[in-house]
C-alpha cells in the first residue's frame, strides 16, 4: 500500500514536471520565433543603411569635389576682382557656401547612417546568440521531455530501487531512442506510405464501384493485392531486420544464406555466397555480431556503392572466422569520413569487442572490400 501510494506520489510529481516543462518549451519557441523574426527584419534593415552609406560617400565624394573646384574659382575671383563683375562675384560666393552647407549636412547624414549601421551590427550579434541558446535549451528540454513521457513514468514497474533507476535510465532511453528512430523511418518509408496508398486506392474503388465500372474496379482491386503483398514483406523485413528467428534454431551459415537469397530476389543485384569449412553452431555473441556484419556491409554496397555484384565469403577456421565482402561499387577513400562512415565506424567497434581484426581496401570506380577476422572459442 505504501509502495502504490508512493507510486501515486511521484506520478503526481512527474506530471507536474511535464507541465512545467511543456510550458517553458513553449515560452522558449516563441522567444526564438520572436528573435528569429526581429532577426531578419533587421538583417534587411542593415542591408538598406549599408546601401545608404555607400550612396552618401559617394555623394559626398562628387561634392567635395565640386567644393575644391567652386574654391578655386573662388580664390581666382578674390585675387582678380576687378575683372569679374558684381553678380558674377556674388554667384560665385553663393555656390560655394551652397555646397559647403550640402557637403556639412551629407557628412552628419553619414556619420548618422554609419552609427545606425553599427547600432543595427550589434543588436544582430545578440540575437544571434539569443536564438543559438534558445535552440540549445529546445533541444536539452526536448530530451527531458523524452525521457519524462516515455520512460521516466515506468520505471517503477520496471526498477524498484531508486539508485538503479537513476543509472540504467540514460542508458535505456538511449538504446531504445535510437532504435525507435530507426524503425520509424522504415516503417515511415516503406509500410505506411504504402499503407496510405492502399487506403486511397480503396476510396477509388469505392467510388468506382458505386460508377459501376467493374472494370476498373477489378483492376484497382489486383494493384491493391501487390501493394499489400509489397507491405507485408517490407514488415516482415522489418522483423527480420530486429532479430531473425533462424539465428537462434538454424545457426549462422543457414541464416545468412537465406537473408542474402532474400536481399538478392528483392533487389534484383547478383549477390554471391560461399562458405568455406565446417557448418557448426557457434556463441551467440559471434552469430549475431557477424549476421550484423554481414548485413551492415552488404547494405553499404547495394546503398553507398551501387554495386551489381557483390560476393559474401564466410570462413570458417579452427581457431577464427573470417568473413570477407566485395562488390564492385563506385568504391571510396578510405582516408575520408562522410556521413556514410558512421556504419563502418559501427563494424569496427563490433570487431573490436571481439579482439578482431578489421581492414577495408577500396578504390574509387574499382570496388571495396572488407575483411574481417575474429578469434572465436568452442
Amino acid at each position: 500500500m505504501v509502495m502504490k501510494t508512493s507510486e501515486k506520489v511521484l506520478d503526481g510529481v512527474v506530471d507536474e514536471m511535464i507541465e512545467v516543462v511543456e510550458n517553458s518549451k513553449d515560452e522558449i519557441f516563441n522567444i526564438s520565433e520572436e528573435s528569429r523574426k526581429e532577426y531578419e527584419l533587421l538583417t534587411q534593415g542593415l542591408l538598406e543603411t549599408r546601401n545608404q552609406v555607400i550612396e552618401h560617400i559617394n555623394n559626398g565624394d562628387r561634392l567635395e569635389q565640386k567644393v575644391r573646384f567652386s574654391k578655386k574659382k573662388l580664390t581666382e575671383v578674390s585675387k582678380y576682382f576687378e575683372r569679374y563683375s558684381e553678380s558674377e562675384i556674388r554667384e560665385v560666393y553663393e555656390n560655394t557656401h551652397a555646397m559647403q552647407t550640402e557637403l556639412a549636412m551629407l557628412q552628419q547624414q553619414e556619420i548618422a547612417l554609419r552609427e545606425k549601421r553599427d547600432e543595427l551590427e550589434r543588436r544582430l550579434l545578440v540575437l544571434d546568440q539569443t536564438i543559438n541558446r534558445a535552440e540549445g535549451l529546445a533541444g536539452k528540454i526536448t530530451v527531458i521531455l523524452t525521457y519524462l513521457n516515455d520512460d521516466f513514468k515506468q520505471v517503477n514497474e520496471l526498477i524498484e530501487n531508486a539508485k538503479e533507476k537513476h543509472e540504467f535510465g540514460l542508458k535505456i532511453i538511449e538504446a531504445q531512442e535510437e532504435e525507435r528512430r530507426k524503425i520509424s523511418r522504415e516503417i515511415h518509408d516503406g509500410p505506411a506510405q504504402m499503407l496510405a496508398n492502399i487506403l486511397l486506392r480503396s476510396e477509388i474503388v469505392d467510388r468506382t464501384f458505386r460508377e459501376g465500372d467493374m472494370d476498373h474496379v477489378r483492376k484497382e482491386i489486383s494493384s491493391m493485392r501487390k501493394m499489400i503483398r509489397t507491405s507485408l514483406y517490407e514488415v516482415r523485413r522489418i522483423i527480420y531486420d530486429l532479430r531473425p528467428m533462424a539465428l537462434d534454431d538454424l545457426g549462422l551459415v543457414p541464416t545468412l544464406k537465406k537473408y542474402i537469397a532474400n536481399v538478392a530476389e528483392y533487389t534484383g543485384i547478383k549477390i554471391e555466397f560461399v562458405a568455406v569449412g565446417e557448418e557448426r553452431r557457434f556463441n551467440q555473441k559471434y552469430e549475431v555480431a557477424f549476421f550484423r556484419l554481414v548485413q551492415e556491409a552488404v547494405q553499404n554496397s547495394i546503398k553507398h556503392a551501387e554495386a551489381t555484384h557483390i560476393i559474401v565469403k564466410l570462413e570458417i577456421k579452427k581457431k577464427n572466422i573470417v568473413m570477407i565482402v566485395k562488390d564492385n561499387g563506385q568504391g571510396f577513400d578510405p582516408s575520408v569520413k562522410t556521413d556514410k562512415s558512421f556504419g563502418l565506424i559501427g563494424m569496427r567497434e563490433r570487431v573490436d569487442m571481439l579482439d578482431g581484426s578489421f581492414k577495408i581496401n577500396s578504390v574509387i570506380k574499382e570496388g571495396t572490400s572488407i575483411i574481417i577476422s575474429v578469434p572465436h572459442k568452442e
